[in-house]
């Protein structure tokens, strides 16, 4: 499962979106509390009651919108957008009322192209049934993360392909592993035994029945196929659900700590002292030093998702664990491997392939040093994708379309950068696609393409304005597929932990607001209003630093008025767009037309220019004529 790379562009400050999240509601205390008595092996037979509480449902829409599937509907055909206009009371009504007696809607199946001409299932949930699952996932994930090996880098906080990437690299470069057992388990997430799984749950530590309940459920939720027909799973869970990776990581859990069972986690006669480095990572020097004197076989695994690699210092032992690893997977979690698609791979002769890169070594002088490249399928499917954006932009039908596609194929390509970089050969792979693709763009745009244009866009200057290779069209710049910084690829630090403050600080900034006041107004919402205008309202609270936006001055709880500046009555809605915090004065302001009322509250306020033009502009979206003194 190759994650698909993402534009995105670098943060001055950190934040972490989920932390902030949870800070809004309240919620990351209980969740650094789950996280710390996981650890210390603690049973949990009461986890329904944080599930259901209001705060985390809350948060599960807030989490939820964000998403960019979150308009995607369900066999229900609904989206966000429908609970979006519930009240908060009804919406958690409603939430709770699931958890009562949980009966999950059908799934409905879709079947997403590969690049090999097959199909992915993708099961998509009813919008309730989302919100259920992010409730649950919210409240297991830290649980889990206690438990969890650093060996396993998919769908988890902190950790990603460039992780999963670096522990290949080190294991290559540092550890001389130049033996790789390549295995591809056979339909993994439609084979996942549903047994299994919910023992497998439980010697997590997670043991409140209801919660088991409700997670068989899901796992037998009837499934629509796109023909309309209804079939009833017996084994396996639905790409798509939001829990499915979180239980998956689950099942492969046992798989890690297994193979790190075989060597890194074995225990050897004399009691050696570990140390760590700057990153927090444990070294083991003279541990493993002992075992290589032993007759056990050296193994490292790095896992993402149900794609996982393990490396061994010579053929043989990899033709053995290959051997124990097909056999244990099939006696203990009843799965497969796919004899086609697995092997064994000495990267001094071939390459073998991971999350869209292919590693292999070269001699260099006396030792041998890595080398990646972009997979041969990687490669293809960025040509093809490029080669369709610039067909689409050559296409557009006017100025206003062709300004949207090519901001389209900028991020296509910023993003191809972000997530390549870390290739060691990534140059030279993008030297020879934008040798095709430029071609491709001066044959279907012709003379419309120059050397000069306007760069206004901050994030392309600052990241690509140094190129020569920089082109414009029609005075808007086009980013250079040629033009990539390559990277090493970093390791996750063991100390960044998502559920510990200490850990925390390392990758997000804390609000720098008042949390009492922000936290009072999560728990006062106003009366009548939906629960996407409430929710909106406190990231407005803490985006203002709880200032009023025409005065600049601190507001208290109740002197919070969150203002429509289209006005429900014209059109408006509750979007964050549409909202903005001022004071009860100046909200008075805003809407008065009495010149007695008018007069009254700009002698109590003082405005003076600045603050005077803030306030007409409000007023003249709310369709009121500006104040003139």
């Amino acid at each position: 499962m190759v994650p698909v790379p993402t534009s995105k562009q670098q943060e001055r400050k950190p934040k972490q979106r989920k932390i902030r999240n949870s800070e809004y509601y309240d919620m990351q205390g209980i969740f650094d509390s789950l996280y710390a008595e996981s650890l210390k092996g603690t049973v949990f037979n009461h986890l329904m009651e944080i599930i259901e509480s209001e705060e985390n449902i809350k948060l599960a829409y807030r989490t939820i919108k964000k998403n960019t599937g979150s308009d995607t509907a369900g066999v229900d055909k609904r989206t966000i957008a429908d609970l979006a206009k519930l009240s908060e009371e009804e919406y958690v009504r409603l939430i709770r009322k699931q958890f009562s007696n949980y009966h999950p809607r059908p799934v409905k199946r879709v079947e997403i192209p590969k690049p090999n001409g097959k199909t992915r299932p993708l099961g998509i949930p009813t919008i309730r049934d989302r919100i259920v699952q992010q409730c649950i996932l919210q409240v297991m994930e830290p649980i889990c993360e206690a438990k969890f090996s650093e060996n396993s880098n998919g769908f988890r906080p902190n950790r990603s392909a460039e992780t999963a990437i670096a522990q290949c690299m080190r294991l290559i470069q540092v550890q001389h592993m130049y033996h790789v057992v390549d295995l591809d388990i056979k339909g993994f997430f439609d084979n996942i035994n549903h047994t299994k799984l919910i023992r497998q749950i439980w010697a997590l530590g997670i043991r409140d029945k209801k919660l088991l309940c409700i997670i068989k459920e899901m796992l037998k939720a009837p499934v629509i196929l796109p023909n309309g027909e209804k079939t009833f799973p017996t084994k396996g869970t639905p790409q798509g659900g939001i829990l499915s990776p979180l239980l998956a990581n689950i099942v492969l859990n046992e798989l890690d700590w297994w193979i790190a069972s075989q060597w890194e986690q074995m225990p050897t006669k004399t009691q050696f002292k570990t140390r760590q480095n700057a990153k927090g990572t444990e070294i083991k020097s003279h541990a493993y030093r002992a075992l290589r004197r032993s007759r056990l076989k050296e193994m490292h695994a790095v896992r993402y998702a149900d794609d996982f690699k393990i490396f061994c210092s010579s053929h043989e032992d990899a033709v053995r664990t290959y051997k124990a690893t097909e056999m244990w997977l099939k006696d203990r979690l009843g799965l497969e491997i796919s004899p086609e698609k697995s092997k064994v791979v000495n990267l001094k002769r071939q390459y073998s392939e991971f999350l869209g890169f292919k590693l292999k070594v070269r001699k260099k002088e006396k030792k041998y040093a890595v080398r990646s490249h972009l997979s041969d399928k990687a490669y293809k499917k960025a040509h093809e994708k490029l080669t369709e954006e610039v067909k689409t932009l050559a296409h557009s039908p006017d100025d206003t379309a062709q300004f949207m596609q090519l901001m389209k194929y900028n991020s296509v390509v910023s993003g191809l950068h972000d997530y390549y970089c870390i290739a060691t050969e990534v140059t030279a792979d993008f030297g020879k696609l934008a040798f095709s693709i430029n071609k491709q763009l001066r044959n279907r745009l012709k003379g419309d393409l120059s050397r000069n244009g306007n760069l206004r866009n901050g994030f392309i200057k600052e990241k690509y304005g140094k190129s020569r290779q920089m082109r414009y069209l029609h005075e808007r710049p086009i980013v250079p597929i040629g033009y990539v910084q390559p990277k090493n690829a970093q390791h996750k630090r063991k100390s960044v932990n998502k559920y510990t403050a200490e850990g925390r600080a390392l990758i997000h900034k804390n609000l720098e607001i008042n949390t009492e006041a922000m936290l009072w107004l999560m728990r006062n919402p106003v009366q009548g209003r939906s629960i996407e205008y409430a929710d909106n309202r406190i990231s407005l609270y803490a985006a203002q630093y709880g200032k009023c936006a025409v005065t600049g001055q601190e507001m208290s709880v109740h002197d919070v008025h969150c203002h429509h500046k289209v006005p429900l009555s014209k059109g408006g809605t509750d979007e964050y767009t549409n909202l903005v915090l001022v004071s009860k004065a100046v909200h008075v302001l805003i809407h008065a037309s009495s010149k007695t009322t008018i007069q009254k509250y700009l002698d109590e306020l003082k405005l003076d220019k600045s603050q005077l033009e803030k306030l007409n502009k409000l007023r003249i979206k709310a369709e009121m004529p500006p104040i003139i003194l």
